[in-house]
């Protein structure tokens, strides 16, 4: 208890000196209790990483010193998948479980790791040395199979490297001695373009904002054409000018790093080799809007970059490039902060990850207000992906032309593809906006292809008739995913996948989310089992349409997308596996007696339901069925 209480009293003194660095002026501050309180969520990702749980006593203190109700702290543990009130034990290893990964034997190989550690998934083993579970897309699609270990990735998995991982488990063997290249990741850029191949010198773009004016050059920005690249799209240079327009006495830049969406790994390898592009970016729109604080929202998965990241940072300040009077500017003042998440896809969603910036359940806002007038601590608060901030700050060196010079008139500039599944040469691929399907299938050497899911989970999927259609907002418009299916997959595995998927990331806030999304999974478990009618699948139909038009956020409503796209472009994996009857009950409860059945050793015909047991004339039970 007494180490406890030091180790938080040392998190406490990291944040005063956060808010001391920042200062209150201009931030939105109005101490360091309150900058306390905001970093709930941080002060607890702390606490899980250095004892693999948060125990009663940890939250009791967080309760004493932040003045925050322990209902309220529990909420927010039990809101993330990577925090927990029970101990997980010296080694915590959560094995990917998206498709791609399965598609590559993720799931004999999380089955085999759990034998010889002789442990049950997702149970603390009973020496408390390891616990093994599964975990949504780690963003290594390109190189699974993958897994976390305490936070670090390791990728490339196969059965000679679970055996061994299985000894360093069993010999108590530190993450730091076990071998460098299982945590190493590539960045596996496969082809460039403008973005990746035309470099700035750090610095250039803040040099351009000091030299001109904010109207100038969000202008400029504006007729480059700029959209969002998170999957949006909404025009960069709008957003930004209406949270400069806003009136308020502090405004705040976000770097939306949580890139969950099931197959989309490109912000990795900019977060990765083209951070401070990226820190350019947010410093150039904190001097266009008046932005005194920013935030990068970091992804628990991406744990193993933060070091990396806080290093760029503090570069950048000894550069005066970040911190006070930034080029010797005075009044110019911005400085940034890493958050991190902690396993929840609904984070990518704007308003929800200005919620956990707050320290609280990703739960997203209605909206109106949007962030740009009511963000982070009710302030003007813009909030753009990795890629925008990169392109932006190129813009603003390069000129708009320079961005038009790519792309097509109505989506202008490039876009990166996130290429996972069946094809020879998974990985980053730059290309210009309009790029059809079919040229980015040779390019990545996939042959005999069935499908392409294009923008992840959420987004659509495209059978061979339409691979001439191309990648632009105004088609087929992705955030980066872009995952192939050959025809030997079966197609309802992904369904399956996807399904699950959302019923796990759901906050729970709505009844069409959170309801929906379990009657949907469970109705798709029926069809891949085989006891669907076509009575069942115009209620899938019927529920993903509720979904869609009732639910609270996007998630809700894109959650059925999977469902209702590949209903109507492949039927035929579908109504192969329907039952030949009208209507089958969805619940089987002879089915569900069997365990009971097996413990009493019966299986004559009354320990079955439909029969009931019939005296015969000298009062003795019989079998005859009713």
């Amino acid at each position: 208890m007494k180490v406890l209480k030091y180790f938080i009293s040392d998190m406490f003194s990291d944040c005063e000196s956060l808010h001391d660095r920042f200062g209150p002026g201009g931030t939105g501050y109005g101490g360091s209790e309150e900058h306390a309180r905001l970093n709930l969520l941080q002060f607890l990702i702390a606490i899980q990483k250095q004892y693999s749980h948060i125990s009663t006593e940890a939250i009791e203190l967080l309760h004493e010193r932040l003045n925050i109700p322990v209902s309220q702290i529990e909420g927010v543990i039990d809101f993330y998948t990577f925090l927990h009130k029970q101990p997980r034990g010296e080694f915590d290893i959560l094995f990917s479980d998206s498709i791609t990964d399965r598609m590559l034997g993720s799931t004999g190989l999380f089955e085999q790791l759990c034998s010889i550690l002789d442990v049950e998934p997702g149970q603390t083993r009973n020496d408390g040395r390891v616990c093994v579970g599964l975990t949504s897309c780690t963003g290594i699609c390109d190189q699974g199979p993958a897994m976390l270990v305490n936070g670090r990735v390791i990728s490339n998995l196969d059965n000679s490297r679970i055996e061994h991982i299985a000894e360093l488990v069993d010999a108590a063997t530190p993450l730091e001695e076990w071998p460098d290249e299982y945590f190493r990741v590539e960045n596996n850029i496969k082809r460039v373009d403008i973005l990746l191949s035309d470099m700035i010198i750090h610095g250039s773009a803040i040099e351009k904002m000091i030299a001109s004016d904010s109207t100038t050059l969000l202008d400029s920005l504006e007729e480059s054409g700029l959209r969002g690249r998170g999957g949006a799209g909404f025009i960069t240079a709008m957003k930004w000018r209406f949270c400069r327009d806003a009136k308020a006495d502090a405004r705040y830049v976000v770097c939306n790093a949580d890139e969950g969406e099931p197959g989309t790994f490109k912000d990795r390898v900019l977060l990765n080799s083209y951070a401070d592009d990226v820190i350019e970016g947010m410093t150039l729109c904190a001097g266009l809007i008046g932005a005194k604080k920013g935030f990068i929202y970091l992804r628990g998965e991406y744990f193993y970059l933060l070091d990396a990241l806080e290093a760029t940072i503090q570069k950048r300040r000894d550069e005066n490039l970040l911190g006070k009077n930034i080029l010797r500017n005075q009044g110019l003042d911005f400085d940034i902060e890493i958050h991190l998440g902690a396993g929840a896809y609904i984070c990518g969603e704007e308003s929800a990850l200005i919620e956990s910036l707050e320290g609280k359940r990703g739960i997203p806002r209605k909206r109106p207000p949007f962030p740009v007038t009511n963000g982070y601590r009710d302030r003007p608060t813009v909030v753009s992906n990795v890629e925008t901030f990169i392109a932006a700050a190129k813009i603003a060196v390069f000129g708009a032309d320079w961005f038009k010079s790519a792309g097509t008139d109505s989506s202008s500039g490039t876009k990166l593809l996130s290429i996972s599944g069946d094809c020879e040469r998974p990985g980053i691929y730059e290309y210009p906006f309009g790029v059809s399907v079919k040229q980015i299938l040779q390019d990545c050497g996939a042959e005999d292809v069935q499908a392409v899911q294009v923008a992840g989970a959420a987004g659509l999927t495209v059978p061979p008739t339409e691979f001439e259609r191309t990648i632009a907002f105004d088609d087929l418009s992705t955030a980066g995913s872009f995952m192939v299916f050959n025809k030997q997959r079966e197609l309802m595995d992904m369904v399956m996948n996807f399904a699950e998927f959302f019923c796990h990331e759901s906050c729970g806030f709505c009844t069409p989310c959170r309801v929906g999304g379990q009657l949907l999974k469970n109705l798709v478990n029926k069809v891949v089992v085989g006891h669907a009618t076509g009575l069942d699948l115009e209620e899938m139909s019927n529920i993903a349409r509720v979904m869609q038009q009732s639910s609270h956020c996007g998630l809700g409503a894109t959650a059925p997308n999977h469902v209702l796209d590949t209903m109507e472009k492949f039927p035929q994996i579908y109504m192969q596996r329907l039952a030949n009857r009208g209507f089958e009950p969805a619940f089987d409860l002879d089915a569900a007696l069997e365990e009971s059945r097996q413990i009493t050793g019966r299986d004559d015909a009354g320990a079955h339901i439909g029969y009931e047991p019939l005296l015969d004339d000298a009062g003795d039970q019989r079998g005859d069925a009713s």
